[in-house]
């Protein structure tokens, strides 16, 4: 069992969140206050090409650096930190097993049984973590407990490992990405009934992560390759501007909600850019449907009730509009700034970047 990947629903005494991208290394501190969270630090650094691709830290003396300099810029001296890995070539599935199994034999099943199933590498390869949720009686009435089987790349997290203990650092919390976001939106989550499913979509940098969340749990999880960059280059090449990794562009567009407004910045005119970028969203408003049918069609008696938007990509202009008209199915963009109650800086941080703090405040919360 993986020692260092930890249940999404438990906690540690110390240390603060700190969330790794392709293109920011973002830093958060959090303390209870009374009945609260207080949100005692916040801060981004940007990361440059070539350190981080595939959600995998490529440059670890790098990275390590930039972690250094994002907690000298926070002020923050810690010595252990709670971190988390993306969603590329992770493994989130809900899986029945026998009730009748001891915890050793439980253990045995799921790890070393079990996790081979899923796994798209071998197993040797995998750290493999696994949560018991609870007992259902199945179709044939048996009795049977559900358990939540985590998994990824074992050179991916050996190399989170070691890059945080060249910062001097050691990692007291690793958790794939999607619960430490999860863990901020926990009471949103609970105004669904358990045959509603929330479909939460982290649109980050260089990939968008699906994952479908039925009481609060991922039942099933799955990242495409379409993220805010592919959006960006579609719109600099169309507009004959040089390729950058700064989303100013991008962010500073309001993407129409209806097919009708896709090509036209006036009457008649077309604007190269918005097409190229709603051609890039169609590709993942594509990949989101497929998705959303591949789980409903083995779901009986379930359906989705909303779809929760988040990450950078997630704060954008109408987003959530274009979504609710695409799908048919209610969008909006998540806020775990005022979820969580906080105060923040909104000249540094503007609704727009909200729902792209999700992961690092979630791994903050995680540490309180």
């Amino acid at each position: 069992m993986f020692k260092r990947f930890k249940s999404p629903f438990g906690k540690s005494n110390q240390g603060v969140g700190i969330e790794l991208s392709p293109q920011r290394v973002n830093v958060a501190r959090l303390r209870k206050q009374r009945q609260g969270l207080k949100l005692d630090a916040l801060t981004s650094v940007p990361v440059p090409e070539g350190v981080f691709n595939g959600g995998q830290i490529t440059d670890p003396p790098a990275m390590a650096q930039i972690i250094q300099q994002a907690l000298a810029e926070s002020k923050i001296k810690a010595s252990k930190v709670a971190t988390a890995v993306a969603g590329q070539d992770s493994i989130v599935r809900l899986i029945p097993v026998p009730a009748e199994l001891d915890d050793k034999e439980l253990r045995e099943m799921v790890l070393n049984h079990e996790a081979g199933l899923y796994l798209p590498y071998p197993r040797e390869e995998a750290d493999v973590d696994y949560q018991k949720l609870g007992y259902f009686i199945d179709e044939d009435g048996i009795e049977k407990v559900q358990v939540l089987l985590v998994a990824t790349r074992k050179d991916f997290t050996d190399t989170y490992i070691r890059t945080f203990e060249e910062a001097g650092l050691q990692v007291d919390v690793l958790e794939i990405s999607s619960f430490a976001l999860i863990r901020t939106i926990r009471e949103q989550l609970r105004q669904f009934s358990p045959q509603e499913a929330a479909v939460l979509v982290d649109i980050e940098f260089d990939s968008t992560e699906i994952a479908i969340i039925v009481n609060g749990v991922p039942q099933f999880s799955r990242t495409v390759p379409i993220g805010t960059y592919q959006m960006q280059i579609a719109l600099s090449r169309a507009m004959n501007l040089p390729a950058s990794r700064d989303m100013e562009l991008l962010q500073g567009m309001t993407i129409p909600s209806t097919p009708m407004e896709g090509g036209k910045t006036g009457q008649t005119s077309v604007n190269p850019g918005m097409a190229a970028m709603m051609r890039v969203l169609g590709e993942l408003t594509d990949e989101l449907r497929r998705s959303i049918d591949f789980y409903l069609n083995q779901s009986e008696n379930l359906e989705v009730a909303q779809i929760l938007l988040a990450g950078p990509g997630g704060g954008l202009t109408q987003i959530d509009e274009f979504f609710t008209q695409r799908l048919s199915l209610p969008a909006t963009q998540i806020d775990p700034v005022g979820a969580l109650s906080l105060t923040i800086d909104e000249e540094k941080y503007p609704a727009m970047q909200r729902p792209g703090l999700g992961i690092v405040l979630g791994l903050g919360m995680r540490e309180v």
